[in-house]
């Protein structure tokens, strides 16, 4: 999704972004830690439709697993730096999501998912998805993928730094972190 970015007149709180979000139903916003605002406007048809299978494809797994939860591109997560962020598909472990998430409706999930899936769109910045991943790992999240289409190929972000690059022929891995979930990457270019 092309992002764009907005200076802030003040910090905006949880609720503040909460109602603008449901004030503009056409728009995703996000909160980064410097209290800047991106907006990412919808995207085309195969984006969303790679998007909607990534999250069927993890959420078909983790459910069968019982290993915990799976969220939309629509869930904000508070990061430990302030950030609100929505990666198109996040996964977080079983016993890891705060008591009484599933009744607070209009709250941001305060933690860092396990797991990121981020789809590159047509308009995407790659650079500036490589830095949302390493902002991801930096606060906390263990696994992430970033799906380039464009350029047919994924890059893994793992919490121990490492990043690795792999072309369009690869079979991803949720390693120890979503355990047994695997993707052929073609299945999401």
């Amino acid at each position: 999704m092309k992002s764009e970015k907005a200076i802030l007149p003040s910090w905006y709180s949880d609720q503040d972004l909460m109602q603008m979000s449901s004030e503009n139903p056409e728009l995703r916003f996000e909160r980064n830690a410097d209290g800047t605002l991106e907006t990412m406007p919808p995207t085309g048809g195969i984006s969303g439709n790679r998007e909607a299978k990534g999250i069927a494809y993890l959420l078909t797994w983790v459910e069968s697993q019982d290993l915990g939860e799976v969220f939309s591109s629509s869930t904000g997560f508070r990061l430990p730096n302030s950030a609100v962020k929505s990666p198109d598909a996040a996964f977080v472990a079983k016993g890891r999501l705060p008591s009484g998430w599933d009744q607070q409706e209009d709250q941001f999930i305060n933690l860092a998912p396990d797991f990121v899936i981020e789809i590159r769109s047509k308009n995407d910045s790659l650079e500036k998805l490589k830095a949302k991943m390493a902002e991801y790992i930096a606060n906390g999240v263990r696994l992430g993928w970033l799906i380039d289409r464009q350029n047919q190929q994924a890059f893994v972000y793992r919490i121990d730094n490492s990043i690795t690059q792999y072309p369009a022929t690869a079979i991803l891995s949720g390693e120890d972190v979503v355990p047994g979930f695997t993707l052929p990457l073609k299945r999401l270019l």
